[in-house]
């Protein structure tokens, strides 16, 4: 069958760990299931993606970060997500069209109305049917996600989010909230302070009402 999940969160929320451990999970489990990430996803998105996230890009302005991130997801939705769903797979992806909404809309201060126009012309009528947001407060995210960055040994840092201000991420978090109130069919909020085994739980029983 197929089935389009996506896991957002802030900086540090876990997002990317429960995403691969509910991957590996679905394997043995006997269902294909492609893992993906956005920014990037495939060959031009990555190239984005190093753009993107480069900490060395302090001079990109908010609208030129706006239109990159669409201009990644539109290859990405027709490259990998559209095909693999044709191909009855199920696809967890690591972000998608919400985290515009929150870090572009509600953390830049873009209209919402604008964020909408621009995610529908990158990813048409596509909409994930379930989305797990990893909540927590901004500071512990940031705290986890600085610390991650500071044992990783790079020749390109992708902490240029990680170097923005603490209210920057409160107004994401919000964001993120927001869509949730807005969609609870469709957006589960995940208490991600509690161990990693029992948030892993929490997910894999909502994974499997669809199933």
């Amino acid at each position: 069958m197929s089935l389009f999940i996506t896991f957002e969160g802030i900086e540090g929320s876990g997002k990317t760990t429960q995403i691969k451990i509910l991957d590996d999970i679905l394997k043995l489990r006997g269902f294909e299931t492609v893992l993906t990430r956005e920014p990037g996803g495939t060959v031009i998105g990555d190239q984005i993606r190093k753009i993107l996230l480069d900490s060395e890009n302090t001079g990109m302005t908010p609208l030129c970060e706006l239109l990159l991130y669409a201009a990644g997801r539109s290859q990405h939705v027709e490259r990998i997500i559209e095909p693999a769903l044709k191909a009855k797979k199920i696809v967890l992806c690591d972000r998608f069209a919400d985290a515009t909404t929150a870090y572009q809309g509600f953390g830049r201060g873009f209209p919402v109305e604008l964020i909408d126009i621009i995610n529908r012309l990158a990813v048409g009528k596509l909409k994930p049917k379930l989305t797990f947001l990893m909540d927590c407060a901004p500071e512990i995210g940031l705290k986890r996600a600085r610390e991650r960055i500071a044992l990783l040994e790079k020749t390109l840092s992708e902490d240029r989010f990680e170097n923005e201000a603490l209210a920057f991420h409160e107004k994401v978090r919000e964001g993120y909230l927001t869509i949730a109130r807005a969609e609870p069919e469709r957006v589960i909020v995940i208490d991600v302070n509690q161990d990693v085994e029992a948030v892993h739980q929490e997910i894999v029983k909502h994974v499997l009402r669809f199933l």
